[in-house]
Order: structure tokens, then C-alpha cells, then sequence
């Protein structure tokens, strides 16, 4: 695909601009405007939204890389399904993170309090995203995909990641200008009417089908149902736990509308803030520890909450006093079924996957094969062939070569220093490593890993921002969606699925990737 995507004149980008753009509008392919773009004062009711930025066309991707996501995503679903039933594993790696991290230290003490009274819900969803990007090295060699990160909690952009692929299976239904009208074509009421000069035919794009929103969805309704009947005489319901003033609602609604869409169980859905916690939820009397919930605006009605999908409490922001800690301890110790419990949000970690991942350790194989019970030796060798290296900074053999690398001007500059944190925004990259480090105090090293740069090979497109069009290399990030429900006690798995996929695109000059944070947009991928 030498000639993808195509160059566009500067009418044809107008046309493209508009109609991704409306598009984008009219199917929920939107966020609420940043501050940058419409100030607080100029939208008090919080009435506007635009759409989010987004790839012209669908950027290229391997397939080789991309079936290799798909076809390892439920081994990780059980992956992490199973280290999260570890608690002494969990424990161990909380203590070599260290007091240096008050927020990891704060979650395990939640535990640690609903641990010493009973939990009283063994059950745990999770709703994950592992994320990749492809790596070549420059010997051009094949291409393989090296894992990023694996998200155990507010793995977002599921409904916004489904949107955007039929966004651009739309815009590619426009057949190229000379196809005959006496050819047989699904679109040939459209040939009369190209997007673009140059337009590519469908039948030419392999585009994958993304069912995200409804896959992620549908492990909901799975843990809805798998809660069991009311006890308390009220209906069922499920909460998503959001953050105060959340920009990235409509992502989050895609998800909402999808779980209401199923008629049986009819599955009411409230969005709670974080910080309303303790206002409009209690528990009820007895040893069961139910969760109940009275929606502001009806007073009159409770409901009992089986499931609680957070897509808040993921960062220290969320916590800003021991009130907010209070109302995640209040959820943690109720029978509601959390995605994420805390043990699943811990083993979501940064040095989880350190641990996993790095190199120097020659007992990893059978870490793997200890959290794999149901799989082989194929599967550990499958998940292992996504790690890139990782290091600790501890003073651990690896974590001694780790610093030396992260404290060298040049060494340093194949890596990039992660603290255990979820949301974007919060890597140090090469050169920016030593003096960083040079601001911390020893003590707090242990709170980040090291991770050893990936070299994805190069990529062309036209991202579209704020009404403005921006072209040139990009870095494309395949993030993979997988849902599990299992039973820590029981320790047995019960729904397992891989669910769609999420292609986050920034310019190549970009060290992050977040969408909601600025840095990214959305795309998908069109495979070669």
C-alpha cells in the first residue's frame, strides 16, 4: 500500500473535514469540548459536545500483529484473573513498590480492612484492555507486537473505538469514480458521488469488524446476572462510577445503551460521581452487606446494586480526602460485584507487568505457567512473545542495571520510566529520565519501572482535530478488550471472551498517547 493513504488536495480535505466531522456528530463519535476549545463560562449547562479527533482514514496495520493481539487476549483475561486471586503475590509486590507510593499503599489498607471483616462477594469482573504497538527493528526484520500496558481498570474508549471503525468503513463504501455502473457493487447508488478523486474501493481495505461496545457490554450483563435475585425486595441495577464533570461521557454511554438494549433481563443503569459515593448509596442491614442505591431524582425508589463498573478511582485525583477513600471502602466491602475489586485494580500494576516481563528473571516461564492452570506451555510462550523488556529500580540485580541505565545521558535514551498510574500524561522519556530521577529521592525509586523503548515502523496519515487537519508520520497504539468474571474463593472462571479492539493514533513526534488527555486520537485499522 505504497500509495496509502492517498494525497488529497486542499477540496478534498474541506470535503473529508465536513463529512467526518457530521458524521461523528450525528453517531455519538463525540467528547465534551476541552477548556482549550470552548471556555468553562461559554458552556455552563455543559450542552456542547464535539467530535473527537479522529484519523481521515483507517491507518495501516499488520495482520500478523493484529491476529496475534486477538488470539492471546483470553489467555491474559485469565492471566490477571488469576494473579488477582494471589494475594500473597499482591502483597509482595505492594511491599516493593514501597511506601514511596501512598496511593498503591492506600488501596491495599482498603483491602486489608474489608479482609479482616469478610468479604461478603467473591465474584469479580473484569472488563481489561491489553495495549501494544508493533515493533521492527531496523534490520526491518519481521514485524511483532510488544505489549505497553494491561488496564484492569476504566479500560476506556470501547464505545468511541466501535464508532470509529464504522466511520471509516462509511467513508470507504464510496466506490472509486470509474467503476461501471454495469458492475455489480453494494454501493453502486454512490458511484455518481466520491468523496475523493483518488477514492479506495471497499472490497481493496481489509477492515476488521469491532464490536467493543457491545462485547464490553455483554461481560456487564454476564456479572448482572451472575449476581443473583434481589434479596432486599428492590430491583436490580447496575452503577458506572464516574469522575465529577467527565468529558468523555459519550464513550461511556455507547456502553449504556448497549447494556439497555438487551431486553432480557431489562438492566437499569445509573452513572454515580466518585464523589457522591456515601450520598446516594448505603448498606443493607444484615450480613450480606447489600449495596442500595436512591437516585436523586426519584427519592422514592432503591435499588440493589449487582454490578459497579468504575470508570473513576483509577489515579490519586479521585481520592482528594479521606472521605472519597471512606466511599471506596463502602463499595469494596458491599455484595455488589466490582469491576474492578481492588486486588484486580492492584494486579493491574506497572510492576505486575515488571515482574512478568523482565528479562533477567528465569523463573518468569513459570510464573506464567503457575497463573495458567487451564493452559499450556504454548500459552505462556504466546503471552511471553508480546513482552518487551522491563526492569525494576530497586537494588536488585536487574534493578542495579536498570539505574545505571536510567542515570546514563545516552543509555537512557532507548527507554522510558512509567510510575504505577493509569490516564496518560504521566511517563518520563529518554533523555528527560536522569535529571528526573536526579529529583526524586532514592527511596521512592522502586515506585517506577523501566521499559525499553518499542520501534514501530513508520506510518503516514491525516489526524482531525478541533476542525483542523494535521499530516505526517504517526505512531499507531492496538489496544485489545477482553471480559472474565470469575470467583476469587471458588477460583474458578466462569465467562471469558476477547471483545474488540481499539487503535489509538498520535503524530510521531508525540511521546504520549492519551486521547482524553490531549495527546492521541481515535482511529482503526485497516490490515496489510
Amino acid at each position: 500500500m505504497t500509495d496509502y493513504p492517498p494525497e488529497l488536495t486542499a477540496s478534498e480535505e474541506a470535503r473529508l473535514t465536513e463529512v467526518a466531522k457530521d458524521w461523528a456528530l450525528a453517531h455519538g463519535l463525540t467528547v465534551r469540548p476541552p477548556p482549550a476549545v470552548i471556555a468553562a463560562e461559554a458552556d455552563p449547562r455543559g450542552i456542547l459536545a464535539t467530535a473527537v479527533p479522529v484519523t481521515l482514514f483507517p491507518s495501516p496495520f499488520p495482520g500478523i500483529c493484529f491476529e496475534q493481539g486477538i488470539a492471546v487476549q483470553k489467555a491474559y483475561n485469565e492471566l490477571y484473573a488469576s494473579i488477582s486471586q494471589d494475594e500473597e503475590f499482591l502483597a509482595r509486590m505492594v511491599n516493593e513498590i514501597g511506601d514511596s507510593d501512598e496511593f498503591i499503599t492506600d488501596l491495599w489498607k482498603i483491602h486489608l480492612r474489608v479482609k479482616e471483616e469478610g468479604y461478603v462477594q467473591h465474584k469479580s469482573l473484569g472488563l481489561f484492555r491489553s495495549d501494544y504497538m508493533v515493533h521492527q527493528d531496523a534490520s526491518g526484520s519481521r514485524p511483532q507486537i510488544k505489549q505497553v500496558e494491561f488496564n484492569t481498570i476504566a479500560s476506556s474508549f470501547g464505545g468511541l473505538s466501535s464508532q470509529t471503525s464504522q466511520l471509516h468503513k462509511s467513508a470507504a463504501r464510496i466506490p472509486h469514480p470509474q467503476l461501471s455502473c454495469t458492475k455489480k457493487s453494494r454501493y453502486l447508488s454512490l458511484t455518481e458521488y466520491p468523496l475523493i478523486e483518488n477514492a479506495i474501493p471497499l472490497d481493496t481495505l481489509n477492515l476488521p469488524p469491532n464490536n467493543s461496545a457491545a462485547g464490553l457490554a455483554s461481560g456487564i450483563k454476564e456479572a448482572f446476572i451472575s449476581y443473583g435475585a434481589s434479596t432486599t425486595g428492590h430491583s436490580k441495577c447496575v452503577i458506572f462510577l464516574v469522575q465529577d464533570g467527565e468529558r468523555n461521557v459519550f464513550d461511556q454511554k455507547h456502553l449504556e445503551y448497549s447494556l439497555q438494549s438487551s431486553t432480557d433481563p431489562i438492566i437499569p443503569v445509573f452513572r454515580l460521581p466518585f464523589s457522591q459515593i456515601q450520598e446516594h448509596t448505603s448498606l443493607a442491614n444484615g450480613a450480606r452487606r447489600q449495596l442500595l442505591y436512591t437516585p436523586p431524582h426519584l427519592p422514592t425508589r432503591t435499588f440493589e446494586v449487582a454490578v459497579i463498573y468504575m470508570r473513576s478511582g483509577y489515579g490519586p485525583g479521585d481520592y482528594p480526602d479521606a472521605r472519597a477513600w471512606e466511599g471506596r471502602y463502602h463499595l469494596e466491602r458491599s455484595a455488589a460485584i466490582k469491576c474492578p475489586s481492588i486486588l484486580t485494580q492492584i494486579a493491574g500494576t506497572k510492576k505486575v507487568q515488571q515482574v512478568l516481563a523482565t528479562p533477567t528473571i528465569p523463573s518468569n516461564s513459570s510464573i506464567l505457567g503457575q497463573y495458567l492452570p487451564s493452559g499450556s506451555s504454548s500459552s505462556a510462550s504466546a503471552l511471553a512473545s508480546t513482552f518487551t523488556n522491563i526492569y525494576p529500580l530497586d537494588t536488585s540485580e536487574a534493578g542495579l542495571r536498570a539505574r545505571a541505565i536510567a542515570t546514563d545521558p545516552e543509555l537512557c535514551k532507548g527507554y522510558v520510566l512509567k510510575p504505577q498510574r493509569e490516564g496518560g500524561g504521566n511517563n518520563i522519556y529518554r533523555g528527560a529520565i536522569p535529571p528526573f530521577l536526579k529529583s526524586v529521592p532514592d527511596a521512592h525509586w522502586t515506585s517506577y519501572i523501566l521499559m525499553e523503548l518499542i520501534t514501530p515502523p513508520p506510518v503516514r496519515n491525516t489526524i482531525l482535530r478541533n476542525g483542523k487537519l494535521e499530516q505526517g508520520g504517526v505512531i499507531c497504539e492496538l489496544g485489545i478488550y477482553g471480559t472474565c468474571l470469575w470467583d476469587q474463593q471458588a477460583k474458578t472462571i466462569s465467562h471469558n471472551e476477547q471483545v474488540g479492539y481499539l487503535l489509538r493514533t498520535k503524530g510521531d513526534q508525540s511521546e504520549e498517547g492519551g486521547v482524553a488527555a490531549g495527546f492521541g486520537c481515535m482511529d482503526s485499522c485497516t490490515l496489510v
